[in-house]
Parts: C-alpha cells; structure tokens; sequence
C-alpha cells in the first residue's frame, strides 16, 4: 500500500491492490474544488494513467459533502475574464482527463454534490451514492448558469431533464438520480464504503486488457455515426481478441475450465 498526501493535504491518495482512492479532503469548505485541489487532482491523475498495474480509481471525499463546487471566495478574489477562462479551462481538463484514464473511475458520493461537484459525478464512468446524497447545479440561484456542469450532466441524463435543473437550480434526491442515470446504485450510508469496494473488486477482477480496450472504445464510439462506431468497435475487438488474456479465457469457456485470475 501507497499513500501520497498533497499539501496541505487537500487530497489524500490511497493506491492498494491495483486500486487507487482519490480523497477530497477540504470538508470545512465542503470539499470545494479550489486551485489547489484541481492541481493535485490533475497531478494525480496523470501520474495514475502511467501506471501499468492500475485497475479501478475511486473518487471518494472526507466530510458530510462530496463537493459544493468551485470555491466561490476564491472566484471573487480574482474577477477577471482572463483568470475565470483559465481556471475553468484547468476543471475542463481534469473532467477529461477521468474520461480519458485507461481504467473506470468510480464516485464516491456521500453528501451533497452541487455545481462543478455534480459535473464531477457526471464526469466519472461510474457513480455509488449513499440514501443521504443531493445532486444540483445550483449556480443559477447566485445569478450563474452552470455552463461547464452542463456539459457532463447531459451527457447522462435526458435534456430537458439537465435543462430543468440547470434553470432552477432544484435538487434531486439519490433516488432520481439513479433513476436518471446520473449514478448506477443507491446504497444507506452505513454500506457506501462496501458497495463501493464490491464494485472495484468486480472491475479489478476483470481482464485489464479488455477493460482498457473497452473503456476507450465506448466514448469514442458515442460520438460517429453508426457505421463508423461499428468499425470502430470491430477493430477495437480484433485487437482484443488478440491480447493473451482473451485467448486464455476463451480458450477456457470452450474446455469448460475456470481462467486463470484476471482472464
């Protein structure tokens, strides 16, 4: 086990069993995404997306809110369109950069998750709430559509759902999220933890050539038309179908056998 802490502290990194944790870790704040923390979540990240052995990232957060957004006592500190332009560029390439990491990346959702703290839920290609967690993007009730949460909240829910909640700034219980599909399971908060291993294990488990090869695939996919996604996909599968642990674990099924681990 590793454990990397950014000072101070705004995140805690917890690699184990191929498994990395990325804790938020300003809960005063509601684990607000200041500079700081998007500094050390994009340093993180990039550092993760080279490693070999990697198998699932958890995005989890200290505290009673998994993330309230940007911290608006910073935005105000600096009111130029220069600076704004250059920190929502900097959240934009974090957001990416969870798509684009060659492994599936879990939220951890205890609490509330608002603003940019949605968009980040949104971002992530799976997400586990607790009964207890909200989901908002309430920055028009300070006079501020969330353009950038948008962007990741229709990507996951119906448009004039995102739309509904981009204009009033409502929130929406665990419950309607999941059955949104902003997140994939409701849990009590007592079993977030559990729930949320059970599912890295289940990904861990899994070959990591396929799973590289799938996650990849599947984004870049959504976005051509059909006869481009589905030569995509054939290529994607050929080349899968080549990677060692796909013959092993064919090879397995036909001689009705269990593969080896990670098959």
């Amino acid at each position: 086990m590793t454990m990397e802490r950014d000072s101070p502290c705004v995140l805690i990194t917890e690699v184990q069993a191929g498994i990395a944790t990325l804790e938020l870790n300003r809960p005063a704040q509601l684990n607000a995404l200041s500079e700081s923390v998007l500094d050390a979540l994009q340093r993180q990240l990039d550092l993760l997306a080279g490693e070999p052995d990697l198998r699932c990232v958890i995005i989890a957060a200290s505290g009673r809110a998994f993330c309230a957004g940007h911290d608006l006592e910073e935005l105000r500190r600096t009111p130029t369109a220069a600076y704004y332009q250059s920190l929502f560029a900097r959240c934009s390439r974090v957001m990416q950069s969870i798509r684009s990491l060659p492994v599936p990346v879990i939220a951890r959702v205890q609490g509330i998750a608002t603003a940019a703290g949605c968009q980040l839920v949104g971002s992530c290609d799976l997400a586990i709430a607790s009964q207890e967690a909200r989901f908002a993007v309430s920055g028009i009730n300070v006079g501020l559509f969330c353009s950038t949460p948008a962007v990741a909240l229709s990507r996951n829910v119906s448009s004039k759902r995102a739309f509904d909640m981009l204009v009033t700034g409502k929130f929406i219980d665990a419950q309607t999220a999941l059955d949104w599909g902003l997140i994939n399971e409701v849990t009590p908060a007592a079993q977030l933890d559990a729930a949320t291993a059970r599912k890295a294990a289940e990904i861990a488990a899994k070959s990591p050539a396929a799973i590289r090869h799938g996650k990849a695939m599947f984004y870049r996919q959504q976005s051509l038309p059909l006869a481009d996604a589905y030569a995509l996909a054939g290529e994607v599968m050929a080349r899968n179908l080549m990677e060692a642990d796909a013959c092993t674990g064919i090879d397995a099924f036909l001689n009705r056998r269990k593969p080896v681990d990670g098959a």
